[in-house]
């Protein structure tokens, strides 16, 4: 590749590190949020080393001039009928990458993504600290799902419990999915936490949602067969948070 595609190519892919982690919240879509030092470096060094390469190109003697001079002594045929000075047609696909970060982000990933995957299994919980008497009580989709099929205690029974998240839409059967999407690293290990809500249409994929209601029965409470599911009182739109790929708590 002739340097000044290189080149080019380097700033390119600094600028699109840079506008996806430093200028915008994209990079929230595909890595956590502790990622985001490590891209803004990164993005800063591919500046700097396409600078730095443009700069050493015009010094006398450098860049392609000096490179077509040794093509020309040497022949650019190695004998066997091949021509290393033609560019493979597959390089110039670095560009896209480079460019769609600058131009095109990807979708976030949505109800599309967690209809189609199990449920991510919730961590084993022995100890449960008493819960606040306040009601509603805010509650993360995870604290949930740990409380309705681990204690034993079974205090979240008859308790009205506040949560967030986006709806995930359940084609052929009663209610539809309050649903988050976890972030171990970064995308490609994204898992979801899923609550069925009953008694409430479900709004369009992908809404944002505060819901307040009671644990749907079903099962034996603070056992495995207990499903994560919740009756419905009310469910409010609310706007979808910049981090979204954590189970955090509930959106006032």
């Amino acid at each position: 590749m002739k340097r000044p595609l290189q080149v080019t190519l380097l700033v390119l892919s600094g600028l699109g590190l840079l506008h996806a982690s430093l200028f915008t919240d994209l990079s929230l879509r595909f890595v956590k949020e502790g990622m985001r030092p490590m891209l803004v470096a990164s993005g800063v060094l591919l500046l700097v080393l396409g600078v730095a390469e443009a700069w050493s190109s015009q010094k006398p003697g450098s860049g392609d001039d000096a490179s077509d001079s040794h093509s020309h002594d040497h022949g650019q045929d190695d004998g066997h009928g091949h021509d290393h000075s033609t560019v493979p047609r597959i390089a110039w696909l670095l560009f896209l990458p480079a460019l769609s970060l600058l131009f095109y982000a990807p979708p976030a990933l949505g109800a599309y993504t967690a209809a189609r995957e199990a449920p991510k299994a919730v961590t084993e919980q022995r100890y449960f600290d008493p819960l606040p008497a306040t009601s509603p009580i805010p509650l993360t989709l995870t604290q949930f799902t740990s409380r309705v099929q681990q204690d034993h205690k079974r205090d979240i029974g008859g308790r009205s419990v506040r949560m967030t998240g986006f709806v995930t839409p359940d084609k052929g059967a009663d209610g539809w999915y309050l649903t988050r999407i976890i972030f171990t690293c970064c995308a490609a290990d994204a898992q979801s936490v899923k609550v069925r809500i009953h008694g409430a249409a479900a709004l369009p994929a992908n809404t944002w949602v505060t819901v307040t209601g009671t644990w749907h029965p079903g099962g034996t409470l603070g056992t495995s067969s207990a499903p994560a599911a919740l009756d419905a009182r009310t469910v409010k739109k609310v706007a979808k948070p910049v981090n979204a790929y954590t189970d955090a708590l509930p959106l006032f």
